[in-house]
């Protein structure tokens, strides 16, 4: 769909039509002079998103868990012309494996909100990143973050209308983000106390990777893992440790540890299978 670049961001973004659902969306970000840590910290802060992102008119946090840094928020978003404001009610956690951070976010039930006409709650919502240090492009040194999202969801109104209107605003959206990352980078620096919702995001549940690796037979490692193809090489875009990494937490429940070995590579495999078509 996309591929744009500032001095400090470059962007690439992908769009998927599964045969049911929503459009799917994945887009690859790298912001030079950024840390892993500060972009966890940076998307989980919905008290300074406020400051920067204007399409995000409300957030409140509902439920927290200090143990597991599991979160329930409310926002409301404010859409351009193709669609009026949705409510979203939005689960959230963070896994780290060293310095890489996949932080899951979904649509959650909530009976202590109710519905209204107004703003029209979206209940299908997907949205996960998948952060890490990356190469400058300035100089190869590992001073850069690269920021992995995969989204989707449905907001009520036709696919086709809303793939038209994210494919006109998604630059416009996305290149608000950098300057929004440097006002909370110098807002850090600055000492002053950081927000719950900062502080909860640096609540992360560990995991070991290669402890995952060896909970599984090699045959099965080698069903999630996918082969080397000399004549197909654009086809394998997924890293292998994405693919074992997004299985560990699309495996996890927002408020449950990991769950049965079956289930997780179960997941792997369908994650490992949607690599080779992206």
């Amino acid at each position: 769909m996309m591929d744009r670049s500032t001095p400090n961001m470059s962007y690439q973004a992908w769009r998927r039509d599964p045969e049911t659902g929503p459009p799917q969306y994945r887009s690859r970000t790298v912001y030079e002079d950024a840390t892993p840590e500060m972009l966890r910290d940076f998307f989980w802060d919905d008290e300074f998103r406020l400051k920067w992102d204007d399409m995000l008119i409300h957030a409140e946090t509902l439920e927290e868990c200090p143990t597991t840094g599991t979160m329930v928020v409310q926002w409301v978003r404010k859409f351009p012309f193709f669609c009026s404001d949705r409510e979203y009610i939005i689960g959230r956690r963070i896994w780290e494996s060293g310095r890489t951070y996949y932080c899951i976010t979904k649509g959650v039930p909530c009976s202590s909100v109710p519905r209204r006409n107004k703003p029209r709650r979206v209940d299908l919502y997907y949205s996960s990143w998948f952060i890490r240090a990356a190469e400058s492009k300035r100089d190869g040194r590992m001073t850069a973050c690269e920021v992995l999202l995969f989204h989707y969801e449905d907001m009520g109104i036709p696919w086709e209308i809303a793939k038209l209107g994210v494919r006109q605003g998604m630059w416009g959206a996305v290149r608000k983000i950098d300057p929004g990352l440097r006002a909370y980078q110098k807002h850090r620096a600055s000492g002053d106390p950081i927000s719950r919702c900062a502080f909860m995001a640096q609540v992360n549940t560990k995991v070991d990777i290669e402890n995952l690796r060896s909970m599984g037979s090699e045959t099965n490692l080698s069903e999630i893992e996918p082969e080397d193809s000399p004549e197909k090489p654009a086809r394998r875009n997924i890293p292998r440790f994405l693919v074992v990494g997004g299985a560990i937490a699309l495996a996890c429940s927002l408020d449950r540890g990991l769950l049965t070995k079956a289930v997780i590579f179960g997941v792997a495999r369908r994650f490992a299978g949607i690599g080779k078509r992206l």
